[in-house]
């Protein structure tokens, strides 16, 4: 007898199929409502390049007198420092006016698009920052890195309803 392998997974790439949405208003992280996600914007086709947006948790360790192994447990749940960086427009009409500094509201990641039932995460958030980013070689097109604070745990692996 073998163990039962883990379901094989339908693959894929996240442009053209991740949706990213800015709600300024959900009223319960763990259960967003089509009628708030309607209301937010769709920041996807804006998006240059996305980074963070995961959380991870803190190692305690915990050793004890009976051996000179040392136990781990699960400690405090961090968010990395994140950001989203989008394309500049040249009259400034762009993120920079959806999301000026210190907007609170929540950055939605529909990882497999926006499909009911499948899975989402939602991150509760205030603008921080916005860096224009300026290069002299003409090669890439003029952006704005919008840094958020994630200020309070992320509802992560929602249902899409």
């Amino acid at each position: 007898m073998t163990a039962t392998p883990i379901a094989s997974t339908t693959r894929y790439i996240n442009p053209n199929t991740t949706k990213i949405y800015f709600c300024s208003s959900i009223a319960n992280k763990a259960a967003p409502t089509r009628s708030e996600l309607n209301a937010g914007t769709d920041l996807s086709g804006e998006v240059n390049a996305v980074s963070g947006w995961k959380t991870t948790s803190d190692q305690v360790e915990t050793p004890d007198m009976a051996t000179r192994f040392t136990a781990k447990i699960p400690g405090r749940i961090t968010a990395d420092d994140s950001s989203i960086t989008f394309y500049c427009d040249k009259t400034g009409a762009d993120a920079r006016a959806l999301l000026p500094r210190d907007t609170n509201g929540f950055i939605v990641f529909l990882d497999g698009g926006d499909i009911a039932s499948q899975k989402m995460d939602v991150y509760p958030v205030r603008v921080s920052s916005l860096g224009k980013e300026r290069s002299t070689d003409g090669k890439d097109a003029a952006t704005v890195e919008i840094q958020f604070s994630i200020t309070s745990q992320p509802a992560e692996d929602v249902t899409i309803p």
